[in-house]
């Protein structure tokens, strides 16, 4: 049976013969629109994210000290003393690392048992290779004239600077 004499159209008359030549023309400007708006905005996008990922390491940076610096145990002092340690440089490691002896000997005497948490820390400043942070952390305490835990509320602004590949504090100071 022939598909003119069944009333049907024949299936190529279903398929459009040709685009018009403006259609097309659009089609080209988004697609050239598309890579260079991509191109313009990739490099933002990466610088962001760096920017993004440092802040990460700085906060971390800033929270892993402030834990350090206000949990201590004095049955096991050393490796407290060794973790504030670790993330400090410059002025405020020669500090605490002078004060190491009479921390040592405060503590075993007081029977000092620290345990701290940090509630909120933020990026005050920051550019490639410096910072500084707003702490705000609490600890728990016990020693010979207090064996309840008594809460302590700490406010810390520390400075870091980047060390290689590392975010290492070098001040740290007590704030309202």
């Amino acid at each position: 049976m022939d598909a003119d004499r069944s009333g049907e159209e024949p299936v190529t008359a279903l398929v459009p013969r040709g685009r018009p030549s403006w259609v097309v023309a659009l089609l080209g400007v988004v697609v050239l629109a598309l890579v260079v708006g991509g191109a313009v905005l990739f490099p933002r996008w990466q610088d962001a994210r760096s920017e993004q990922a440092r802040y990460d390491e700085v906060l971390r940076a800033a929270t892993a000290e402030v834990i350090a610096f206000t949990t201590l145990d004095y049955r096991n002092i050393a490796p407290s003393i060794d973790r504030v340690l670790a993330g400090a440089t410059g002025d405020f490691k020669k500090q605490f690392s002078s004060s190491r002896d009479q921390l040592v000997e405060l503590s075993k005497q007081n029977q000092s048992v620290s345990k701290g948490q940090v509630l909120r820390a933020g990026v005050v400043s920051m550019d490639s290779d410096s910072a500084r942070v707003i702490v705000v952390a609490d600890s728990s305490v016990t020693n010979v004239n207090a064996p309840d835990p008594q809460p302590r509320h700490y406010r810390l602004a520390l400075d870091l600077v980047r060390s290689g590949d590392r975010w290492l504090t070098s001040g740290l100071e007590f704030v309202g």
